[in-house]
């Protein structure tokens, strides 16, 4: 008896390493492809969702420094732009590259700037603006008040008496259609213009 029972036995070992190998083969198989399906959606997200684009520039300081890399919602996610939103944007007939702004104004809203004192209005309100670096006394060409047309925003730098904007005629109000997408947060933060380091606690989302 005990000999047939080795017998026995020494059959069923092949059968169990080879249900062991079809195991292991079929984790390694459902192991690759859930990598590639990770990676294909990255891929995916990075080309039509969201993409990493760089702060090239002084203009948005203190929100964004120079040389931030920022994750920025593509605008085919979103495009109903409010104020407040930190959007990135191209006109060629402006710059050829990408520029940040923050949204002030949106389409049927007026804007109003009285130089003098630095305040910006919006439908007569005057803005309560904690996120710019000093008051508005730059002038750029365009002339106030300013009521911004259907599928437009107005837009203005944080830093804004060293930026390019929506003061400036040449650029004025901004076609949405021009709006590469929303910046949600930052994702590395460039060298600090005032500290002269790399404050890592600035990572996260964008107000």
């Amino acid at each position: 008896m005990a000999e047939n029972t080795e017998k026995m036995e020494s059959q069923n070992q092949p059968e169990e390493n080879q249900q062991e190998q079809k195991v292991e083969g079929r984790e390694a198989y459902e192991w690759v492809q859930a990598l590639v399906c990770s990676v294909l959606a990255v891929v995916v997200l990075f080309t039509f969702g969201a993409r990493l684009i760089g702060v090239d520039g002084h203009s948005m300081v203190p929100t964004l420094q120079n040389g931030d890399r920022m994750l920025v919602l593509n605008s085919m996610l979103y495009h109903d732009y409010k104020y407040g939103d930190v959007v990135v944007l191209r006109k060629d007939t402006f710059l050829n590259d990408p520029i940040v702004k923050r949204v002030i104004a949106t389409a049927g809203q007026t804007v109003d700037i009285d130089f003098d004192s630095g305040t910006v209005y919006v439908d007569g309100a005057a803005l309560q603006e904690d996120y710019i670096n000093e008051l508005t006394f730059l002038e750029e060409g365009t002339a106030f008040p300013l009521t911004v047309p259907e599928g437009h925003i107005f837009v203005m730098g944080d830093n804004r008496n060293h930026s390019s904007d929506s003061r400036d005629a040449s650029l004025g109000t901004v076609d949405t259609r021009y709006v590469i997408g929303r910046a949600v947060a930052v994702a590395f933060p460039g060298v600090d213009e005032t500290t002269k380091q790399r404050d890592f606690r600035r990572i996260g989302v964008i107000a």
